[in-house]
């Protein structure tokens, strides 16, 4: 966390140390800024040639397969679902920058706010665990005048609040009796299947060696500077109550939109669910996502996807009508934002922004 945030601060031209001597280095310089300059002017241009990589790459190591399956994923479904799935996705960034708003404490504009989200999403998809995110969204609050501790100290108090929030929705969405609670009964079934088909002393092996380890993690990291921040953070934001309920509210709201998307993209699909399904089809969804995002692939790449057809499966719904609908999902949720994330990438520069208002008692406010 100290690194990415160190990396949002306008750094000093360094010395470089090359062949053609000192003289090399203010060229390679001007070239790094003609690049970058150049990519802030043209910014379709630069999407366009990324998508084509990106596509590029795609054909290269999956063939056409993955291009087949995604225009199979378009040919059949529900049009009239579409554009609520894409409005839905767009109040998810909506939403994730309410909950910015509310972790930092200052009356950030809605809308740039919102765009730098977009941007933060595009990061995601090339860097494990959300740290695309948590850097761009550090780089936007320093942009927006807050100071850099205090930018760094926001965007963690954001992210460890957004778990109790996820998990307090999942305990409503399971608890809730939708679909005859097909969901929870069929974790019920699959974790006695595996209980049922693991020995137990290998299980009781990896557990007395991850727990001791977890621990020991665990005290050190609670003593770091970092999580002494954030903690101080937390406390400032508990004295805030209208900005706490503000962040958990949004937090978990931006988790339950997403929810509402991947069921729309199933009944999109036809014969794959009814109106009915639309609770556990949720409840799919933050079980997936969840599974899909403990492994640090950049997104949850590959192990989401994985883990939502799965949950579909789970559900009863056919391996075919469930790859689609997943395909659907990500291609308007997952994919469709990053184009417009390159393309707002200028809410990172801090040359044209004047300081956000603090709101009393909020992080901008306090030494």
């Amino acid at each position: 966390m100290e690194t990415l945030a160190a990396g949002a601060q306008r750094a000093a031209p360094a010395r470089l140390l090359m062949p053609g001597g000192d003289a090399a280095a203010p060229a390679l310089r001007r070239t790094f800024r003609s690049a970058f300059r150049w990519t802030y002017r043209s910014p379709y241009a630069v999407t366009a040639i990324l998508l084509a990589v990106a596509v590029s790459v795609m054909v290269a190591l999956n063939g056409s397969t993955l291009l087949f399956s995604l225009a199979m994923a378009f040919r059949n479904v529900h049009w009239g679902i579409v554009p609520a799935l894409a409005a839905l996705s767009v109040l998810h960034y909506v939403l994730a920058a309410v909950t910015l708003r509310g972790a930092a404490g200052h009356r950030l504009p809605l809308y740039t706010t919102t765009l730098a989200q977009f941007t933060a999403a595009a990061a995601n998809r090339v860097t494990p665990g959300g740290l695309g995110a948590v850097a761009v969204n550090t780089r936007y609050l320093v942009c927006r005048g807050i100071p850099l501790s205090r930018a760094a100290v926001a965007v963690a108090v954001m992210q460890v609040v957004g778990v109790p929030a996820d998990l307090l929705l999942m305990g409503v969405v399971l608890g809730i009796d939708g679909g005859d609670g097909r969901m929870l009964g069929a974790l019920g079934a699959h974790a006695a299947r595996v209980t049922e088909t693991l020995p137990p002393w290998p299980v009781l092996a990896a557990v007395g060696v991850v727990l001791p380890a977890a621990f020991l993690w665990g005290r050190r990291a609670a003593r770091s500077a970092a999580v002494g921040r954030t903690l101080g953070g937390l406390t400032d934001l508990c004295r805030r109550p209208a900005d706490l309920a503000l962040t958990v509210g949004a937090s978990a709201a931006t988790t339950f939109v997403m929810g509402l998307a991947f069921a729309l993209s199933v009944l999109a699909v036809p014969g794959a669910a009814g109106p009915d399904d639309t609770v556990a089809l949720v409840a799919a969804y933050l079980v997936g996502a969840a599974a899909g995002a403990a492994l640090p692939a950049p997104g949850g790449l590959g192990s989401t996807e994985a883990a939502l057809v799965a949950a579909l499966a789970a559900l009863g719904i056919a391996a075919g009508p469930a790859l689609q609908a997943v395909l659907l999902f990500r291609a308007v949720t997952f994919w469709a934002p990053v184009p417009i994330g390159l393309m707002t990438c200028r809410t990172l520069r801090g040359g044209d922004v004047s300081p956000a208002p603090a709101v009393p008692g909020g992080l901008g406010t306090r030494v």
